[in-house]
């Protein structure tokens, strides 16, 4: 059974804690899905500890949903949480995104194999791989080509009827701009431009 993720982007309110403000501290901006559909579980893992197979140290696992959540968010998030429990949920601001060296790797991986049929290049497969290739790998998607493969460098090659990739598996590959998350930073960095880094959070639930 796969794992998908729920959620969205929040902002602090400028004027929560004063005396001319009496609206709720965090305001919701806008909900995952429309900017991010993947199930990757490299990325899922990297950024919270959820299926992490690759062994990243996670950046907000476990954290549950904020105190402060606001009450949109919660009504989007309660019925996942209530479902999965709280270890299901967490939240990332984004001044913790931006701290996040882009070349850091898990320890035991260097990398992932993707492959898919020309045929069908919707329906795809991959395959987290160390610098010796597992055997089902090579039997399936052959050899990269022996001048342009490198453990810490992106290729692709194809092989009879299949489109073959080679990715490093860094933070900035899981997180890069083959994936969604790229439109997700872009809505957090621009809030963050208005409130600041400390006052824009990803909050998200799993199940």
């Amino acid at each position: 059974m796969g794992t998908d993720i729920y959620g969205g982007i929040e902002f602090r309110h400028p004027h929560a804690g004063t005396d001319y403000y009496d609206g709720e501290p965090w305001v919701t901006a806008m909900e995952l899905w429309p900017l991010h559909d993947e199930t990757d579980y490299t990325a899922f893992g990297l950024l919270f500890g959820v299926r992490n197979y690759a062994g990243f140290r996670p950046l907000a696992a476990g954290r549950g949903l904020p105190a402060d959540l606001s009450s949109a968010m919660r009504a989007e998030l309660g019925p996942w949480v209530a479902q999965g429990g709280m270890d299901g949920a967490s939240w990332v601001s984004w001044a913790e995104l931006t701290s996040v060296d882009s070349e850091t790797t898990p320890e035991h991986f260097v990398g992932r194999v993707t492959w898919y049929k020309q045929s069908q290049p919707t329906v795809r497969q991959s395959q987290l791989v160390t610098r010796r290739w597992p055997a089902e790998v090579l039997s399936t998607v052959g050899v990269p080509p022996a001048d342009s493969y490198s453990p810490s460098e992106h290729v692709e090659w194809i092989t009879s009827d299949l489109v073959c990739t080679y990715e490093p598996l860094t933070v900035g590959g899981v997180l890069g701009p083959t994936t969604h998350w790229p439109h997700v930073f872009a809505v957090m960095k621009a809030l963050a431009g208005r409130f600041g880094d400390d006052s824009v959070r990803l909050v998200v639930a799993f199940d």
